[in-house]
């Protein structure tokens, strides 16, 4: 356990700040199994506006240092190709 002031804040800080990056995390992965699901159903309307909420989720991530900026461009390119294969 912490001994200093400085040290209980911090410890308290950063378990609110994991507690926020969890859920964010949680947020992009739903939004991600949604997305996937209508994709492998063909549900091409549901999958677009899927992807759009995946990308927000993503963006919102990255912008707020939950997750890398690159891996979050990643995840978007795959999403990307992944539903423009269900274009075809």
């Amino acid at each position: 356990m912490a001994h200093t002031k400085s040290a209980v804040k911090r410890l308290r800080t950063s378990t609110l700040a994991n507690a926020r990056n969890r859920a964010r995390i949680s947020t992009v992965k739903t939004a991600e199994k949604k997305f996937r699901a209508a994709v492998a159903a063909g549900e091409a309307d549901k999958a677009a506006a899927l992807v759009r909420e995946c990308v927000s989720a993503l963006d919102r991530a990255a912008k707020l240092g939950t997750i890398h900026p690159n891996k979050a461009a990643n995840k978007k390119s795959q999403l990307d190709k992944l539903f423009n294969s269900l274009q075809k």
